[in-house]
C-alpha cells in the first residue's frame, strides 16, 4: 500500500467511527466533505515519514495518529472559511463548507471533527497506552492554548502581533505535531523531533505567503491575497518576493541537517527534499504572471 494511500484509508475510517449510528444526515456528510478530497496530506505523510524512518513498529498505532493530524487539519480549515474569520467562499477548488452545508453546520463540522480526532487515539490505546496518551498530549498542545493553533488564530485578534508566536503557532504547530507524533507512534522520544517540524513549519508559511502574494485563486483552490486583505504579516512583506525566496530555501536546508539520527534518516531527508520541491514552484508563478 502507497503511503497516500495508507492515510486516506485511516481517514476514511475514522470518518466512519462519525458517522456510525443514525447521526443527522447533512453533518455526517459535512464530515466527509470537509477531509475528502484530501489535497497534498502533507502533515500526515511527514507523520508518517518520520514513523518509517523510526521502525514504523506500531502501523495501526501511526495509522492513529496521522488520521487524528489530519482531522485537526481539516476542522481548522473548516473554521477558517467561516465568515468570522477569512470568510472564504472556496477551499480545496469546491465550496467551503459553510457554503456547502450552512454556517451552524460547519461549526459543528469542526467542532466534531476536532473531537473526533481525539477519539481516534483514545481507541489506539488498545495497542500501546503510553503511546496513545503522549500522541493526545502533544496533539493537544499544538492545537490548543497557549501554543497551538486556536493561539495562532488568536493572535489575528490582537493590536500588536508577536510574528515569531504567530508564525509558530498559527502554521508551525501542526508540522512540529507531526513530527513528533510519528517519533511517539513508532515508540521513539519526541523532543528531538521538535526543530524539524518548527523549521518545515517555518518553510510551509513562507511558502504560503508567497503563493497568497503571487498565486490566482483558480491555482491555489481558495481566495488569494487573504494576508493582504485582513492586514496580517507577512515575509513577502517584509522581505520581498526575492528575499522571500532565499528565506525559504535557507530553511528547508537546515531543515534537512535538523533530521535526528536514525536507521531511516536518508529516506526522511529525501521526503523532506520532495515536500520543498512541492512548496517552491513560486518563481515560475512570479514569471507566467509578469509574462
Amino acid at each position: 500500500m502507497g503511503l497516500h494511500t495508507r492515510i486516506n484509508s485511516a481517514v476514511e475510517a475514522a470518518i466512519r467511527i462519525g458517522q456510525a449510528g443514525t447521526p443527522p444526515a447533512k453533518l455526517s456528510e459535512a464530515l466527509h466533505y470537509a477531509c475528502t478530497p484530501g489535497g497534498a496530506r502533507i502533515r500526515p505523510t511527514i507523520l508518517m515519514s518520520v514513523a518509517m524512518a523510526c521502525g514504523d513498529d506500531s502501523p495501526k498505532m501511526a495509522d492513529a495518529a496521522a488520521a487524528a493530524l489530519e482531522l485537526i487539519h481539516c476542522a481548522s480549515l473548516v473554521h477558517d472559511d467561516l465568515p468570522c474569520f477569512d470568510d472564504a467562499d472556496v477551499r480545496r477548488c469546491k465550496p467551503s463548507v459553510h457554503r456547502a452545508y450552512s454556517e451552524p453546520l460547519a461549526v459543528l463540522t469542526g467542532n466534531s471533527l476536532i473531537i473526533l480526532a481525539f477519539e481516534v487515539l483514545a481507541m489506539a490505546a488498545e495497542h500501546s497506552p503510553d503511546r496513545a496518551v503522549r500522541l493526545i498530549r502533544i496533539l493537544s498542545r499544538q492545537s490548543g492554548m497557549p501554543f497551538g493553533i486556536c493561539a495562532g488564530q488568536g493572535w489575528e485578534s490582537e493590536a500588536k502581533i508577536d510574528l515569531s508566536a504567530y508564525h509558530q503557532s498559527k502554521t508551525g504547530a501542526l508540522f512540529i505535531a507531526a513530527t513528533q507524533m510519528g517519533a511517539i507512534a513508532a515508540g521513539q522520544d519526541e523532543e528531538p523531533w521538535f526543530e524539524l517540524g518548527a523549521r518545515i513549519g517555518e518553510a510551509f508559511q513562507v511558502a504560503d505567503d508567497l503563493r497568497d502574494a503571487l498565486y490566482d485563486s483558480e491555482t491555489l483552490g481558495k481566495p488569494v491575497g487573504q494576508d493582504d486583505l485582513h492586514g496580517r504579516p507577512n515575509a513577502v512583506t517584509v522581505l520581498g518576493v526575492d528575499g522571500a525566496q532565499s528565506r525559504l530555501r535557507d530553511i528547508l536546508s537546515g531543515a534537512i541537517s535538523s533530521i535526528p539520527s536514525c536507521p531511516g534518516e536518508a529516506q526522511l531527508a529525501e521526503m523532506v527534499r520532495m515536500q520543498a520541491e512541492r512548496l517552491t514552484p513560486v518563481l515560475q508563478a512570479r514569471t507566467a504572471r509578469a509574462g
